[in-house]
């Protein structure tokens, strides 16, 4: 674990109105340190041996592999040297405890299953196997629903998992789809061909049309299959059957123009591309912006942001639509956590950027 600091800043609440922030470092004392909205604590003595940061909580292993959880301006421990495994992402942190599955949401621990073999986690459910009952099982809003009993001793093949949603085949080879704590009975066949986002399901059901399952409604977007596709949050990309790449967004389809975007990449609220010019683009809610005349080796995307260092040296953010031009200095590294920049010049000089505010510990 470095000494240096660690800072991630999030976007938190379900709407992504809310902005509580959270930060974590270690400073030269080896004390372990929580920034939070403007305020910083120490909540640790000693170097973790694990963290794992969330937008709303920071679960970590400490220097006696207590399981301890900064949440809400304090630190709860949750046991003592018991867990083996955790996991963490927006609203939820997992965590197993030999074979027994638990989950912290809102502050309070809930034990799922004694006996958990295998389990997907999003933003704010978890599908997971319950070996006691041989059924699988999902937990959203702090209650656990029933999906599927475990038959023929096989368990389920085809399933995936975003932020709030969960699209599978069930045993009987029909296509499903768990969302708001209901099992909404998508196809009466299986479907081979699917992909999720927040709020989003793309598939090919059985006559080869291609729909979109978003906020309840299912949308028959093309009567053949595209030649490719990918789902993000409330957005799904893809290149039709007759060569036009097109993005459906807000219920409606946009046709990009005819050519096959090379590299397109979908993550979170956002589509990346090269276009035929070789122009590096992103669709983003909405709009196309041109980022650069040429595609870059090396970007990252996250939420609704995009980091690179250009052909000028500058290491530029692209966030919410706008464009920032961050630091030209030379860099020993940077990093982007959902929309939030960090990058080091030198040996302990540390930086943040976010929404064109500088930050500096």
């Amino acid at each position: 674990m470095s000494r240096a600091l660690f800072i991630v800043l999030f976007l938190v609440s379900f709407s992504y109105s809310a902005h509580a922030q959270l930060s974590y470092y270690v400073n030269m004392q080896n004390q372990v340190m929580v920034w939070d909205k403007g305020m910083i604590r120490k909540v640790d003595y000693l170097t973790p041996i694990e963290v794992k940061i969330g937008r709303v909580a920071i679960p970590y292993l400490d220097n006696s592999r207590s399981f301890k959880i900064y949440y809400a301006g304090g630190v709860k421990t949750v046991n003592i040297g018991f867990t083996n495994e955790f996991k963490v992402s927006d609203n939820l942190v997992t965590f197993m405890n030999n074979k027994s599955l638990n989950v912290f949401d809102k502050g309070n621990v809930k034990n799922l299953s004694t006996f958990c073999s295998q389990y997907y986690m999003g933003d704010s459910v978890i599908l997971f196997f319950d070996g006691v009952r041989s059924e699988y099982k999902a937990y959203y809003n702090g209650q656990v629903y029933p999906i599927e009993g475990f038959l023929a001793g096989n368990p389920l093949e085809v399933i995936k998992v975003s932020d709030n949603i969960v699209a599978y085949d069930n045993y009987a080879n029909q296509f499903r789809i768990f969302y708001k704590g209901e099992i909404l009975e998508q196809e009466n066949y299986a479907v081979s061909s699917f992909e999720v986002g927040r709020n989003t399901v793309a598939y090919l059901d059985i006559n080869r049309q291609f729909k979109i399952f978003h906020s309840g409604q299912t949308f028959v977007v093309e009567d053949f299959p595209p030649i490719s596709y990918q789902a993000g949050d409330n957005v799904v990309a893809f290149v039709s059957n007759d060569g036009y790449f097109k993005v459906f967004y807000e219920d409606s389809v946009r046709s990009i123009g005819f050519f096959t975007p090379q590299d397109v990449r979908v993550a979170d609220n956002m589509v990346s591309y090269r276009d035929q010019s070789g122009y590096f683009k992103v669709f983003y809610k909405g709009n196309v912006y041109t980022l650069e005349s040429y595609y870059p080796e090396k970007y990252v995307m996250q939420y609704n942001s995009i980091a690179y260092i250009n052909r000028m040296g500058m290491l530029r953010l692209f966030t919410e639509g706008e464009i920032y031009d961050v630091t030209n200095a030379e860099l020993e590294n940077w990093e982007l956590s959902y929309d939030v920049l960090k990058y080091q010049i030198g040996m302990n000089m540390f930086r943040i950027y976010n929404k064109g505010t500088e930050y500096s510990d």
